[in-house]
């Protein structure tokens, strides 16, 4: 059996549900001489090593970034070779049952072909039971569309009466999102360069902590996660008190 991580922070200090913008694919394999798709495979490799590694580390909560809805306007090339990827990781994810972790898609699944919306549909029911870790994937995924949605629904239950208004708080908002089973993001975490969060978590990342490294995607490791762990560490979080 493989010899078991420590966390680099007591687990009272560790983030309980960390966010992941997985930036840095094209540009990694642009560095290399190689087609951005390499680049893609390159960063399923790391996420899947780095789901591993937080599972094994203690995080309850993990979210990653995987395909947002402003990417269908990407290369037609590209697109499909994410699909495909994803099409891969989620059959391969049977093969790591033993990591009990329980995945969520983040992200509105009509938008995929059927195959790899099935695909979705029974990776979340087929590991709903799991307890050790929940991995939230967002794909398809836009934090404002996932906002509107929500409040779209919210008003449709006031237009049925079957709500007032009065009774709309920021608990049932929450109720109606994506992670409407997950708690608020702790830490956003960025590699790549950039210091945006792109349309990701914004509801959910209200008071999280924010991690920007250079780091490109394919590079980001355990030892670049546990970076971004003690600096979250390190900080005061005073949700707006003194």
């Amino acid at each position: 059996m493989a010899k078991k991580h420590e966390p680099p922070v007591p687990q009272d200090m560790m983030p309980k549900h960390i966010a992941i913008i997985m930036d840095g694919n094209g540009r990694w394999a642009k560095k290399r001489g190689m087609p951005r798709t390499y680049g893609h495979v390159q960063g399923a490799l790391a996420f899947r090593k780095l789901l591993r590694y937080a599972n094994d580390i203690g995080i309850k909560y993990i979210s990653f970034y995987a395909f947002s809805t402003e990417n269908w306007k990407r290369p037609d090339d590209e697109v499909h070779a994410l699909m495909d990827l994803m099409r891969k990781y989620l059959k391969e994810a049977y093969d790591h049952f033993d990591l009990r972790t329980r995945f969520v898609l983040l992200g509105d699944e009509d938008g995929f072909e059927p195959d790899l919306r099935k695909q979705f549909i029974d990776i979340q029911k087929d590991t709903d039971g799991f307890e050790k870790m929940t991995a939230g994937i967002a794909a398809n995924y836009g934090s404002r569309h996932e906002l509107t949605c929500a409040f779209r629904k919210l008003a449709e239950q006031v237009q049925r009466g079957e709500l007032a208004p009065e009774d709309i708080t920021e608990d049932l908002i929450s109720q109606n999102l994506y992670t409407k089973d997950m708690p608020d993001v702790d830490l956003m975490i960025r590699p790549g360069g950039e210091q945006r969060i792109s349309n990701f978590l914004l509801w959910q990342c209200a008071y999280a902590e924010f991690y920007f490294c250079d780091t490109l995607w394919p590079d980001f490791d355990s030892k670049e996660l546990d970076k971004a762990i003690v600096e979250f560490a390190r900080r005061t979080r005073r949700f707006g008190g003194l």
